[in-house]
């Protein structure tokens, strides 16, 4: 098959290409050039989805079987892209995102309950791209031009956490990180907050797989429902040195000590608080029937360590607390 992936060089969509090289089939990936190097073996354009007329003008009337578009924050790039391809193509992934439903605290939802987990509205054109919803609202517009243009030859995943090698956010790779240089280690005291991650590879492979039968549909594309408690134990176990101690903190003495949940600078990445744990469980059960297969955790967490070693272990970080930042917390919760 001739596989035409938008993006190709990070994270997902490299992962994605790989993948498809991996498969035996060609590989064309179309990116700006700037954020690194697909991989080998695949066919590489050059468009800027930002300038109109760019992508068709790289493709310029080629054909393929299977897309794979992962763009972020624009439906009128998807939308250009569709128009870019009119009538050449076969079988259309989109990857939306977990964050396409509405009320981010909703647990156990599945795509087909659209009362129990209603989506974003699309976002009109005086909303600003700061706007905390636009995300989520980019993404749902992006998944009704999809369908609409592609029509029964659409597969729209929803992606959630994705982990392992080539993660750039910060979040997991952090613990990875923290575990394997050991010591004591602050982690949130929240047995019973859910988290759900999925490795990129795993993800990756079983969008290929569903393009080469030309599956499609809707589905949450993240791994089974577990605990930050069990992932960070599972995490720990893979990868922690032999003298790593985990120091659990309340949620109240974090925020009072000015540790920030989830993603940024000083905070405890994948820490969530109740009005946010629906996007860290949803019901994959459907995603699961349609093949979806993850491996053990452990794995994720020795690809993510990788990573991070060729990053740089003591490197600025997006995500998470710096050493002196944890030394703080931990003094201030235990004394010392």
């Amino acid at each position: 098959m001739r596989f035409l992936v938008l993006g190709g060089t990070v994270f997902l969509s490299r992962a994605v290409a790989a993948a498809a090289l991996a498969a035996g089939h060609a590989v064309t990936c179309v990116s700006r050039g700037v954020s690194g190097a697909p991989p080998d073996g695949a066919e590489v354009l050059v468009a800027d989805r930002s300038r109109p007329g760019s992508l068709a003008a790289a493709l310029d009337g080629r054909t393929a079987d299977a897309v794979v578009d992962v763009a972020t924050m624009s439906a009128p790039w998807v939308r250009d892209a569709l128009d870019a391809l009119d009538g050449r193509f076969g079988h259309w992934t989109f990857v939306s995102s977990i964050n396409a439903y509405a009320d981010p605290a909703v647990r156990g939802g599945t795509v087909d309950q659209p009362t129990l987990a209603p989506l974003h509205d699309e976002p009109g054109p005086e909303r600003s791209r700061t706007d905390p919803d636009v995300y989520g609202a980019a993404k749902v517009g992006s998944e009704h031009a999809v369908r609409e243009r592609a029509g029964d030859r659409a597969h729209v995943v929803r992606a959630g956490l994705l982990c392992g090698h080539g993660d750039r956010h910060d979040r997991y790779g952090y613990w990875a990180n923290r575990f394997a240089r050991g010591g004591r280690v602050v982690v949130p005291d929240a047995p019973a907050q859910p988290m759900q991650v999925v490795d990129v590879d795993d993800l990756a492979a079983w969008v290929v797989a569903r393009a080469e039968t030309g599956a499609t549909g809707t589905h949450d594309g993240t791994g089974p429902r577990s605990t930050l408690d069990r992932v960070l134990a599972a995490t720990a176990e893979a990868v922690g040195a032999d003298d790593l101690e985990l120091v659990r903190v309340p949620g109240e003495a974090l925020r009072s000590l000015d540790v920030a949940i989830w993603a940024g600078p000083r905070s405890l990445p994948l820490w969530l608080p109740e009005t946010h744990w629906g996007i860290a469980d949803r019901d994959v059960t459907a995603t699961v029937a349609a093949g979806l297969g993850t491996r053990p955790l452990a794995a994720t967490a020795r690809a993510a360590l990788a990573w991070e070693r060729e990053l740089g272990l003591d490197r600025a970080r997006a995500a998470g607390l710096t050493a002196a930042e944890e030394r703080a917390v931990l003094a201030a919760h235990t004394g010392g």
